[in-house]
């Protein structure tokens, strides 16, 4: 942190001598009469001047450090800041490095890579469409069809380049065609390996509600009609001074109390349990086109899969585009999705426990400083989670040397220009910070790389709990924090 008695000396006397010459210019700069002017000039203060022409950039980063430290939004927040030098592996200017903190959806950033390092960034999940039996000379399959998920998280949304229900039962029904298919003398079947059961529930600590989105863990969707599905809202005892709002879960016989409710009374959820959605749309469709289905659409995963034959295959984009998707967009379910399946691949069970195993493991083996480190989630929707600013970039920096650095890099947001970082950094900053964000109630978080106005690569972290006023306000003082960061 910057100590100003070493500069306040010097600092006096360069100011008076500047405002002693350059006194035509000041009397302009002040008069009450050009404040009254609108005009296009964009003069600086004489003090803006003064500090840019005497302090060295890393200087000025610390006085802005400093400055925020007693700005209100700010002062009585919890916040930690670092800048980070990858070539020297020196700390720049920090506040706050080893505090731990709430990151929001910068967990994402641990989720993510977790996923790149174990799976490769060209996995892909496949939903099969298999069938057992004989086809006999009338087209009848006297037989099960079986639609084998392997946990897809994009399937069926449109999301990163994923298929539609729609086009997929499309392809599936042509692959039909070409078997010869024209009648089903048996069941649908669903068969993953990956769920196992319904997952009744999320993280402790989770936010249900926020920003107007309503999360629900893994389920069934068989007996439910997704169009059906609302957000129960109730309001506390009247006489009670302060109002309380529970949200169930359609799901699971789980009430959860929420301090403040900011929605309309209604949200619609997302499909938890896209195979059973799938199987459900396939069956309907192919009666609709006329091959009739005497059976019905059943989990089973307990189905021999000798004497099978493959009739299609749907294949999802590639875990880089998922992962582009994910922190372009912050996914939550993508992200979640994402956690449960490196469980899945690495202890042969997909739940978020299992995940949290697997991540928190991968962090060891990388040497994440994990002083600190709470990691309950896969997307940072939990106020649980805990992370220090200085174990962010020690672990950015370490990922520069990966194979995958480029396709992780890539896929975070650019400020100015996308994904959730496009309204931040409009003009200084612009296309030069490239950072996943995060945002809860009174959270707000950043980290990533800064491409400097000389051309160097930093590292940074950002991180503020509790902070007063609102939302675009945290987001000026982070934008001011990191501005000066931009001329190292």
């Amino acid at each position: 942190m910057i100590n100003y008695r070493k500069y306040i000396s010097g600092i006096t006397v360069l100011a008076t001598g500047f405002f002693l010459a350059q006194s035509t210019v000041s009397t302009v700069l002040y008069s009450p009469n050009f404040d009254n002017q609108k005009t296009g000039l964009n003069l600086p203060s004489p003090s803006v001047a003064i500090e840019k022409a005497f302090l060295s950039p890393k200087e000025l980063v610390d006085v802005s450090v400093n400055t925020m430290m007693a700005d209100p939004v700010l002062k009585n927040a919890t916040w930690g800041f670092v800048v980070y030098d990858p070539k020297t592996k020196k700390v720049i200017s920090s506040y706050n490095e080893n505090t731990p903190l709430v990151p929001a959806s910068t967990t994402k950033l641990l989720t993510t890579e977790t996923a790149l390092n174990l799976l490769g960034e060209n996995y892909r999940w496949m939903t099969q469409l298999e069938y057992s039996g004989e086809i006999d000379e009338n087209g009848v399959l006297n037989g099960n069809l079986y639609i084998v998920g392997s946990g897809d998280p994009s399937l069926g949304t449109n999301k990163a380049g994923a298929w539609s229900y729609r086009e997929i039962v499309s392809d599936f029904i042509s692959g039909m065609s070409r078997e010869g298919i024209k009648k089903v003398n048996g069941n649908i079947i669903i068969q993953t390996a990956l769920f196992k059961g319904n997952i009744s529930r999320l993280p402790e600590n989770v936010v249900w509600l926020e920003n107007n989105n309503y999360y629900i863990p893994v389920g069934t969707t068989r007996e439910i009609n997704p169009a059906n599905e609302k957000l129960i809202v109730k309001k506390g005892n009247n006489s009670t001074l302060d109002k309380k709002y529970f949200y169930v879960s359609p799901y699971a016989n789980t009430m959860v109390y929420a301090e403040k409710y900011e929605g309309d009374g209604i949200l619609t959820t997302k499909l938890p349990d896209a195979p059973a959605f799938l199987a459900n749309t396939f069956r309907a469709s192919l009666v609709k086109s006329g091959v009739g289905v005497t059976g019905k659409v059943t989990p089973n995963m307990t189905d021999a899969t000798s004497g099978r034959k493959m009739i299609s295959v749907y294949k999802s984009p590639t875990l880089a585009d998922i992962i582009y998707y994910t922190n372009q967009r912050s996914d939550n379910g993508l992200a979640e999705a994402l956690l449960k399946t490196v469980g899945f691949q690495k202890l042969g069970d997909q739940t978020t426990e299992s995940g949290r195993i697997v991540v928190n493991e991968h962090l060891k083996d990388v040497a994440f400083d994990v002083e600190g480190l709470n990691y309950m989630d896969g997307s940072g929707l939990s106020r649980s989670n805990k992370v220090t600013p200085i174990s962010q970039v020690k672990y950015l920096t370490s990922l520069m040397n990966q194979k995958y650095y480029k396709t992780y890099f890539d896929s975070l947001p650019i400020a100015g220009q996308s994904g959730t970082l496009k309204t931040m950094f409009v003009t200084e900053g612009n296309g030069q910070i490239f950072a996943k964000t995060g945002t809860l109630n009174k959270v707000k978080a950043l980290a990533g790389y800064i491409k400097t106005n000389s051309g160097r690569t930093l590292v940074f972290s950002l991180l503020v709990n509790n902070y007063a006023g609102s939302v675009s306000q945290v987001k000026s003082k982070m934008e001011k924090i990191l501005q000066p960061a931009l001329d190292l």
